[in-house]
């Protein structure tokens, strides 16, 4: 029978030297109460110390719930194996734990997210590690950078290639937390947890059974202890036999500046006319015309950025439902939220364990995904994981390199320099001055999708910018429709660090998406 103890009393348990995992994204249950425990704790008795930390998603955010930064204190975490970290502006300090990472304090890695979550599953089958495709040709990839984000990882490599049946494919050896720390609702003092005012499950089931099945421990932090024989059997996601501590934190937030929306958790339906909708300008420009690559009837992952506004294009063109959209963190449908928010989805018909949302991913059974890019290079390839000058500003490659390793069709979207300063005017872009960094650039900071493996698997490759729309073809990269108002040399070709094919049949982009009248946008079957 599982233990009713304070986060003070669960932490306790957790020895020096042992692998951690925890159950979050960035807000998105995120079990900050135990966090903190575990950095006071730390703070007073330099115990526990020499920790290895398992993070499928990020765990907290710089925007008020702490996550792993209650924890990044020297001497307490020796290594991060995460598929992403917190991330914020540029302006803002960076969070200690980039501070660590930078400075070389800890050995950290950045493993897609989904490949951490088959780790997890690995563990806890006591399965010998996880064989995938996903990550070739990228930062993944042994041959550029094999996950490590700094000298003390790569000194103590975590993947390697190896060849099986003729084919080439990564390794990942199983790890195996001895503590795994996940967040729900509510728990009856069986250890019993139901999920249902959380926008996601993530990998709370995964990352228990890795734990309890190879001897450690289960701690759980709930809003809410009930009744036994209280909860019906159906509303219960991690089951009592694996859980060994429940902490009650009835001041829990749902996530990232979000105290508790009933919509997010699907408990209320929120009106579609709550939304707000995108202010006319150049980011909405890339937004309509990222929704013009849709089809009816489509299932879309949608990553951060943008592109993240499209739900929002089809609720203002009374097309809401004529796509299903569909995150990695496990919402399915609704309305995938904005900034803070994002990764949760108001209205949602389903949610999926993240560790099953994943293997949808990786194996491309969604039919199109919306992505941002940070930077292209003349192969195709993108980055939007690594910003060198200033690390904390993405979160890494969360699970973007397993969305994109199968995908059928991908449409990146983003500005196509940094720093233009520019107008939409009487149905034309107006570029008054061009911006300084070029992001169509010959070289990458990281490779997060491969323009190589992309030309190679036949994916269906768009660039979409406020300037011009360009595909991936075998040759390269071709401008095929332009900007009104855009001059193709001096806008667009001048403005690369390496040179644009262009399409013979050069097209202007719909006049409509430059005016700020509905677009009248429809979708083909």
């Amino acid at each position: 029978m599982p233990k009713i103890v304070s986060a003070a009393e669960a932490v306790r348990h957790i020895p020096d030297g042992v692998i951690v995992a925890v159950n979050s994204s960035s807000g998105l249950n995120c079990p900050d109460s135990i966090l903190a425990a575990m950095g006071e704790r730390f703070d007073r008795e330099k115990s526990p110390g020499n920790l290895t930390m398992i993070h499928p998603i990020a765990a907290g955010d710089m925007f008020g719930i702490k996550g792993i930064g209650h924890i990044a204190k020297p001497g307490m975490i020796s290594k991060v194996v995460a598929g992403s970290y917190p991330s914020g502006p540029s302006t803002a300090e960076p969070p200690q734990i980039w501070q660590m990472i930078t400075g070389n304090e800890i050995a950290a890695y950045n493993i897609p997210s989904g490949i951490v979550f088959d780790i997890m599953r690995e563990a806890g089958a006591k399965r010998p590690g996880v064989i995938t495709k996903v990550g070739l040709g990228t930062f993944v990839d042994p041959d550029h950078e094999g996950c490590a984000m700094n000298g003390r990882a790569a000194a103590q490599p975590i993947v390697r290639k190896i060849t099986f049946e003729g084919e080439d494919w990564l390794f990942f050896p199983t790890i195996t937390p001895k503590v795994s720390i996940i967040r729900g609702s509510t728990c009856d003092s069986r250890g019993n947890m139901t999920f249902g005012q959380e926008g996601a499950y993530l990998g709370a089931m995964e990352l228990a059974l890795a734990a309890h099945n190879n001897g450690g421990i289960v701690i759980a932090q709930v809003r809410k202890i009930v009744g036994n024989d209280t909860i019906k059997p159906h509303d219960v996601h991690v089951p009592g036999i694996l859980v060994d501590y429940i902490v009650e934190a009835p001041d829990q937030w749902q996530t990232t500046q979000t105290p508790y929306d009933p919509a997010i958790s699907g408990e209320e339906q929120r009106p579609l006319s709550s939304f707000d909708l995108m202010e006319f300008g150049t980011g909405k420009v890339i937004a309509r015309r990222v929704a013009q690559e849709l089809r009816a009837g489509w299932a879309v992952n949608l990553g951060f950025g943008v592109s993240a506004n499209v739900p929002r294009i089809f609720i203002e063109e009374g097309l809401h439902g004529q796509c299903t959209w569909v995150l990695e963190q496990g919402p399915v449908g609704g309305v995938p939220l904005l900034e803070f928010q994002f990764g949760c989805s108001s209205n949602a018909e389903a949610f999926v364990p993240s560790a099953h949302q994943f293997t949808y991913f990786q194996a491309a059974g969604f039919d199109c995904s919306l992505l941002s890019f940070l930077q292209i290079d003349p192969d195709g390839s993108v980055n939007v994981s690594k910003l060198a000058a200033r690390p904390h500003v993405t979160a890494g490659a969360g699970g973007f390199v397993d969305i994109t390793a199968r995908a059928r069709r991908i449409v990146f979207s983003g500005f196509f320099n940094a720093g233009a300063k520019m107008q939409v005017a009487d149905g034309k872009l107006v570029i008054e001055k061009e911006g300084k960094v070029k992001k169509l650039t010959k070289a990458l900071d990281q490779i997060s999708f491969s323009g190589k493996r992309g030309k190679m698997q036949g994916q269906d490759v768009t660039y979409v910018t406020e300037r011009c729309v360009m595909k991936l073809t075998p040759n390269g990269i071709m401008v095929t429709e332009i900007a009104p108002g855009v001059d193709l040399q001096t806008n667009v070709l001048d403005q690369s660090e390496f040179p644009l094919l262009v399409a013979s049949g050069l097209k202007t982009m719909d006049a409509a998406l430059f005016k700020p009248d509905k677009l009248g946008l429809r979708l083909h079957d």
